[in-house]
């Protein structure tokens, strides 16, 4: 099955967390590929020695902020994330979580019939899960479970929590 996560509001990383958590606490592997991301004092990223089963890969630049500052490495990185995908399956995890693909694909990072051949190739006893803003419409076609994340509500200003934003 392939779960989507998309929208404007905040939650898509934290949902398919969610549900990596759910496989972990049933003694299923989950691996999770990051596109876009690099910061390294996230919860998600800092358990990955602490739990058996879990893993975690990072496929952004540095520093990078804003999207209208993506350049050739940032595609190179969304190229190798992608591939390190592939390869992932080798590994049969249970369950593979594509975080921030949605992004990476919107900003043209990778090539979006390489990403759905690639998801079509997948066996069907892999659970995949895509996050990320402006999920392209073949995306949300292929996909099983598509939820669109949108706030309701929000303080005026957001304020940032360790273990709550990231």
């Amino acid at each position: 099955m392939i779960y989507l996560y998309t929208g404007e509001g905040a939650g898509k990383t934290t949902s398919a967390l969610g549900l990596a958590l759910r496989e972990l606490g049933h003694g299923k592997k989950v691996i999770i590929i990051q596109f876009l991301k690099w910061w390294k004092n996230t919860g998600e990223y800092k358990v990955r020695k602490k739990l058996k089963g879990y893993e975690i890969y990072q496929f952004g630049r540095q520093g990078w902020k804003g999207l209208n500052n993506l350049n050739e490495k940032d595609k190179k990185l969304a190229q190798k994330g992608l591939d390190f995908a592939e390869k992932s399956l080798r590994r049969k995890p249970s369950l593979l979580i594509l975080d921030e693909l949605n992004l990476a694909l919107y900003c043209k990072l990778i090539d979006i019939n390489e990403v759905i051949k690639f998801l079509k190739s997948i066996p069907k006893n892999i659970d995949v899960v895509i996050t990320g803003r402006n999920a392209p419409k073949k995306i949300v076609q292929l996909a099983d479970y598509v939820c669109e994340i949108k706030t309701l509500k929000q303080p005026k200003k957001i304020i940032t929590k360790k273990g709550i934003t990231y």
